[in-house]
């Protein structure tokens, strides 16, 4: 079984471009699918050429690129501002966005508009989501429209406040099987699990049709999503049971930035080998 939709490499990268319906196809040809999050042009060109399937512009921006505490402040023109260097920058990647906090909560008519503006002003493919069974009748606008839709449950960092703080996890099966089928019936094309027991997680992904890409929600996905700065290891005071860092970047950055101050500081840099006659 191959671990990847895109058999085909040329170069480190895809052979050809990532689009919804083959995303959507990769579930029926037993293809895990990868995504990570991106937010400004070398990490998306980067990642693109290791063959990453789908990069998201997630409003998890807020907390990474912006440092704040939660992902509520995230603007429309934020991820419209980050969505657009991304989808710039890529080749192959299907690079979906998130709409922030109240850009769809309040009316199919607001979604609808909010998502045609990230569309038309960033080149990317698709919108994400937060919600199932609460936000069918936006997905079903949105796919009315012609705007592919991923949704989110579990954990939703924009009902941080409902739940009482970030990286709770959600247990109530009958619940999250009831959001998943729902996002599904109203037409999403596939679904984040954040934070919810594998189990649960199996029998939602054995239920659906549409790819399930996880977040701490165990091996049985059909796929998988992490934030890069923290699978990075960039975010050095962020340690999650599920993450996995691939990389120790902070330190490795530190120590560049420290002997570069410290070759300053005492003279050493640069030397003439770095100057211009």
């Amino acid at each position: 079984m191959s671990s990847h939709i895109i058999p085909e490499k040329k170069g480190g990268s895809a052979s050809r471009p990532m689009t919804v319906p083959r995303f959507v196809a990769a579930k029926s040809k037993g293809c895990k699918l990868s995504m990570l999050t991106a937010y400004d042009h070398q990490f998306a060109k980067i990642f693109d050429s290791a063959g990453i399937d789908s990069l998201l512009v997630g409003d998890s921006l807020g907390m990474v690129v912006q440092g704040r505490s939660t992902t509520l402040p995230v603007k429309l023109e934020d991820v419209i501002y980050h969505g657009e260097i991304v989808a710039r920058s890529v080749e192959h990647a299907l690079v979906i966005i998130d709409m922030p906090f109240m850009t769809y909560q309040v009316s199919s008519q607001q979604a609808v508009e909010n998502a045609g503006r990230i569309l038309k002003e960033t080149g990317a493919s698709a919108v994400k989501i937060e919600g199932g069974t609460t936000q069918a009748n936006t997905i079903q606008a949105l796919g009315n429209a012609g705007i592919p839709v991923m949704a989110h449950v579990g954990m939703r960092p924009q009902s941080v406040n409902q739940f009482g703080g970030m990286g709770k996890v959600q247990r109530d099966a009958r619940e999250l099987v009831a959001d998943a089928r729902a996002a599904e019936e109203a037409g999403a094309f596939s679904i984040v699990l954040e934070l919810i027991p594998q189990n649960i997680a199996k029998v939602i992904t054995d239920e659906l049709s549409i790819p399930t890409i996880g977040i701490g929600a165990g091996p049985h996905c059909d796929g998988q999503v992490l934030v890069s700065n923290d699978m990075l290891g960039m975010t050095e005071e962020f340690h999650p049971r599920f993450l996995k860092c691939y990389a120790e970047l902070a330190k490795t950055i530190r120590s560049a930035a420290k002997a570069y101050i410290e070759e300053v500081t005492h003279g050493d840099y640069p030397t003439t080998e770095h100057s211009h006659d």
